[in-house]
């Protein structure tokens, strides 16, 4: 499962840096899903502390904004030095653009999405978007029926939020992070002058690769979807408070934009999606699961297997072959024989990289 950002021919069109406001919002998702970020969950304890009980209400009144995924004028394509600039931005957004965005997040747990034309323009669009939020709850009705009815006022306390949100923690914070993302974005300039697009993608991660002809920009998501740079490029955002997810803006409308982790001193590259669904598949069979928990006690071979189980060594065979082209297993030879161990490591983190899967 993939989305693909068709590069026109365009590959230059790449470009990186940093926004003040996608990653403001990034500490927001934080704040709205610390489970998503267990090793900020200190910070996030200490802003919610800290934070003036109306301030913290708005935050809550809004969180459908960023909690679930981003409203798309949040994680700008432009990034600009100044979180007041990238405001100044959104603020240019006319409304219809800017309820659609706020609505596909605001009614639904995953994105929803409104045909032509807009629930603000339309009366069905509308009373769908209100069954939609209704459904979702009292809060995030109350959001959209605020929203479609006076679509400048909310957009006025959203920014006001926002900028409250500067003073409180977001200064403090960027100040604090401005050093790792000039160095991230040093490097992934440097790899696109000197090395090209495809070394620049696979420093950002290896979800995020460029196809042999170079056209597209592949990234491994749970989702089948596609888009186009249409001339606008393609934007990579570096964030701090982002990890482990890896946000991506591609509605129509929108240029593309990715925003993603910084790199950690240390960290494994993340395992492919099609490795874990490999993996898994391996395990769903009750054959392999026996010969694991065998193979745990130590190293067998496969006659040694086939006795325990009273299996034929050929349908052993086949069995092991699945489990080790999973990457489940290691073997190695030892005069006639070849012996099969368990691959510990890789069989542990399994649940840690289906669940890091799952959040990019």
């Amino acid at each position: 499962m993939t989305l693909r950002i068709d590069l026109g021919g365009r590959p230059e069109q790449l470009r990186f840096a940093a926004s003040p406001l996608a990653e403001l919002t990034a500490m927001l998702h934080v704040l709205a899903e610390p489970g998503h970020h267990p090793q900020l969950a200190g910070w996030a304890g200490d802003v919610w502390t800290g934070l003036r009980p109306e301030l913290a209400e708005r935050l809550r009144e809004a969180e459908f904004l960023w909690r679930s995924s981003r409203a798309d004028f949040l994680v700008p394509a432009r990034p600009r030095p100044t979180l007041a600039e990238e405001l100044d931005d959104v603020d240019r957004i006319d409304d219809e653009s800017y309820v659609t965005a706020a609505l596909i997040t605001t009614c639904g747990s995953n994105r929803v999405h409104f045909a032509a034309p807009s629930p603000l323009a339309d009366a069905t669009a509308r009373e769908r978007a209100l069954d939609l939020a209704q459904a979702r709850g009292a809060l995030q009705e109350a959001f959209a029926e605020r929203l479609l009815e006076d679509p400048a006022a909310v957009r006025a306390r959203v920014r006001q939020t926002l900028e409250e949100c500067a003073e409180a923690f977001f200064d403090a914070a960027w100040t604090g992070i401005a050093g790792r993302l000039a160095a991230d974005l040093r490097l992934k300039n440097d790899l696109l002058k000197r090395q090209g697009v495809a070394a620049a993608l696979a420093s950002v991660s290896s979800a995020v690769t460029l196809t042999p002809d170079g056209t597209c920009i592949v990234v491994d998501k749970l989702q089948d979807s596609a888009t186009a740079a249409d001339g606008a490029g393609v934007t990579f955002v570096p964030s701090v408070f982002g990890r482990p997810h890896l946000v991506a803006v591609y509605a129509r409308g929108w240029p593309p934009v990715l925003q993603y982790p910084v790199a950690e001193a240390g960290p494994a590259e993340p395992v492919s999606l099609e490795t874990i669904t490999h993996r898994l598949e391996a395990l769903a069979h009750p054959v392999r699961l026996r010969l694991l928990r065998t193979l745990a006690r130590g190293p067998h071979t496969t006659g040694e297997l086939a006795h325990a189980w009273q299996l034929s060594p050929p349908e052993v065979s086949r069995h092991l072959a699945v489990l080790r082209r999973a990457g489940l297993l290691t073997s190695r030879r030892e005069g006639r024989y070849v012996r099969y161990t368990v691959n510990v490591p890789d069989l542990t983190a399994l649940g840690t990289d289906l669940l890091a899967a799952v959040l990019r």
